[in-house]
C-alpha cells in the first residue's frame, strides 16, 4: 500500500525523538476506517481494507516510513516536567497528500517507547473510539482538529481498573510539534535546537514569517493568532478541551489530544468534566487565559532566539503576548455576531451577546439548543415559544428577543437568508457526553459497534435538520447525564 512519505522531522538531529518500532499485537482488524480522509492523503482503498490493519496497528512497517518517538516536555496542571515524550504513540512517518500538504501519521498506542514512564504504551479501545468521533465532529464543525484515520484493535486486552480491549488510533495531524517540544530544548538551555526547531516549524507551518527580520518574533505572532482563533471556535460550540498542558497545545494551531474533552449541555462558563481537573483550571471559561498562559510558557522559549538582549527580548515578546486577548475578543465577537444572525457591526453587539449567555446560564438553557433555536426565531417570531421553553425563566428569554430583533432591524439581511446562515454556524447536533459514552459502553462491553457508527453518522453531518434523528440532539435525562470524563491514558 504506497505512502508518500517525506520525513522532515525524523531528519532533525537525534536528540529531537528516539527511534523506535511499534510491538507487534496478536489480531489487529479495522474497528473504523476513515475512507474520505484515506482518499485525502491518496491511499488506495482497496489496498488499505485488505492490508492497513497491520500497517495501521504497527505490525508491518511500510517502505518509506521512519518510526520514531518525538520529545518533548511540558507543564502539566501549571507544574513543569521537563521530559514527557512520546510514551504510547508513534510517529509511523509525514505524507504528502493529494492537496500537497504534509501531514504526520501517528499511531496512537502502539507499544512502549523510551518516554514510557513505566506506563504500558498500549490503549484501550474506548478512549480509541472516544477520540474518533469527537475529532471528526470537531473537523466537521470547521474547528482546526487533528484527524483521525482508524482504530484498529489489537486482539489484546490491556489492564486498567479492569482488563478493556486494546486497539491503536492513527492519529493524522498537520504537525505533532507542540509547545513542550520548545520546552525540552529550552530547558536544557540547547539554544542550537531552539534555533533547529523554528527553523522547521517555519518551513513546515509558517512560511511567511521566513521573510521577517527576526524569524521567532514572527512565528510568536503566528502561534498567538492562530490560538487566539481556535479557542474561540471552541467557545462557539460549548466545547471544553479538559486539560490544556503545554504538551497538549499544538504550534499547528489543531485541536489535539482529546482526552477529557466534553461539550456544555447547560451554559455555565464554570463548567468542568474532566477528573483530574480538581480545582477547574481547564474549566470552560477558563480557556482563554490558560491558553494565553501557555503562550507565555512558549514566548519564554524563544527569547534567547528573538534578540541578543534579554530585556528587549522580553518587551518584544510580552509586546506579542499582549496582543492575544484583543484577537481573542476580535475572533470571539465576529463569531458570535454570525450565531445571533447579524452581518453588520454596533458597539452593541457584546453586551447583546453576552447578555444572552448570562440569561442562558441563570435559567440553565442548553447551549446549543438555544442557538439553534435562534435560527428559526431569526426566520419566523412563532418559533419563540419553542425557544422560551428552554428557560427556566422565560420572561429572560422574551426581555432578551425584544433586544434582538431591534437589532435585526438595522441589520440589512431579510430573513430566510439571516435564517440560513445561522443554521451553517449553529449546529443542531453535537457529541453529547451522554450519547458518546452509550456508544462507547456498547462498543466496549457488548461488541456492538452500532450505536458509535450511527453517533458517527451524525456528527459529521452537524448542520442538518435531521428529525428520524432529533434524539441525538436532545439534552440527557438526569440519568444519562455525564458528571466526569476520564482520560484515556
Amino acid at each position: 500500500m504506497p505512502f508518500r512519505f517525506d520525513n522532515s522531522y525524523r531528519r532533525l538531529p537525534d536528540r529531537f525523538h528516539a527511534r523506535v518500532l511499534p510491538t507487534p499485537v496478536a489480531d489487529p482488524r479495522f474497528v473504523a476506517l476513515n475512507r474520505p480522509l484515506a482518499t485525502e492523503l491518496g491511499l488506495d482503498l482497496a489496498a488499505l481494507e485488505e492490508h492497513g490493519a497491520a500497517i495501521l496497528v504497527g505490525n508491518r512497517i511500510p517502505e518509506g516510513a521512519e518510526p520514531i518517538a518525538m520529545a518533548y516536555a511540558g507543564h502539566q496542571f501549571g507544574q513543569f516536567v521537563p521530559q514527557l515524550g512520546d510514551g504510547r504513540a508513534i510517529l509511523l512517518g509525514e505524507v504528502i497528500d493529494r492537496a500537497g500538504r504534509r501531514r504526520d501519521i501517528h499511531l496512537k498506542g502502539a507499544g512502549q517507547t523510551p518516554f514510557s514512564r513505566r506506563g504500558d504504551g498500549r490503549a484501550a479501545l474506548g478512549p480509541a473510539l472516544r477520540e474518533y468521533v469527537i475529532s471528526e465532529a470537531m473537523h466537521a464543525l470547521g474547528i482546526p482538529t487533528t484527524r483521525s484515520l482508524a482504530v484498529v484493535a489489537t486482539g489484546e486486552p490491556v489492564y486498567r481498573d479492569k482488563a478493556l480491549p486494546g486497539a491503536v488510533l492513527t492519529r493524522v495531524a498537520a504537525s505533532h510539534v507542540r509547545v513542550g517540544t520548545f520546552q525540552y530544548f529550552a530547558a536544557r538551555g540547547d539554544t542550537e535546537g531552539l534555533r533547529e526547531l523554528v527553523a522547521h516549524v517555519i518551513d513546515r507551518l509558517y512560511p511567511d514569517a521566513a521573510g521577517a527580520a527576526t524569524p521567532a518574533l514572527a512565528l510568536l505572532e503566528a502561534v498567538v493568532a492562530r490560538q487566539a482563533r481556535l479557542v474561540a471556535q471552541w467557545l462557539h460550540v460549548g466545547f471544553i478541551h479538559g486539560v490544556m498542558n503545554t504538551d497538549n497545545m499544538a504550534i499547528s494551531g489543531e485541536t489535539i489530544d482529546y482526552g477529557p474533552c466534553a461539550f456544555m449541555d447547560e451554559y455555565d462558563p464554570a463548567t468542568v468534566f474532566s477528573s483530574i481537573d480538581q480545582r477547574g483550571r481547564y474549566a470552560y471559561g477558563n480557556q482563554p487565559a490558560i491558553a494565553q498562559w501557555n503562550l507565555a510558557r512558549f514566548a519564554e522559549t524563544l527569547l534567547p532566539l528573538m534578540d541578543p538582549s534579554e530585556d528587549r527580548a522580553i518587551e518584544r515578546a510580552t509586546a506579542v503576548l499582549g496582543s492575544f486577548a484583543a484577537l481573542f475578543d476580535q475572533q470571539w465577537l465576529e463569531g458570535m455576531r454570525r450565531k445571533l444572525g447579524l452581518a453588520t457591526a454596533e458597539d452593541g453587539d457584546v453586551a447583546l451577546a453576552q447578555d444572552l449567555l448570562e440569561a442562558m446560564q441563570a435559567s440553565s438553557a442548553d447551549f446549543t439548543l438555544t442557538f439553534r433555536g435562534l435560527c428559526g426565531a431569526a426566520r419566523d417570531p412563532a418559533a419563540d415559544a419553542a425557544l422560551r421553553k428552554l428557560f427556566a425563566n422565560p420572561a429572560a428569554c422574551d426581555a432578551w428577543l425584544v433586544r434582538w430583533r431591534e437589532r435585526l432591524a438595522r441589520d440589512p439581511l431579510a430573513a430566510p437568508e439571516r435564517a440560513a446562515r445561522m443554521r451553517a454556524v449553529n449546529p443542531a447536533f453535537i457529541p453529547r457526553n451522554h450519547r458518546v459514552e452509550q456508544a462507547l459502553d456498547a462498543a466496549v462491553d457488548r461488541g456492538d459497534l452500532a450505536p458509535f457508527e450511527e453517533l458517527l453518522e451524525v456528527v459529521i453531518r452537524p448542520f442538518e435538520d435531521r428529525p428520524a434523528l432529533a434524539r441525538y440532539s436532545t439534552p440527557p435525562q438526569p440519568e444519562e447525564r455525564v458528571l466526569q470524563t476520564f482520560c484515556g491514558t
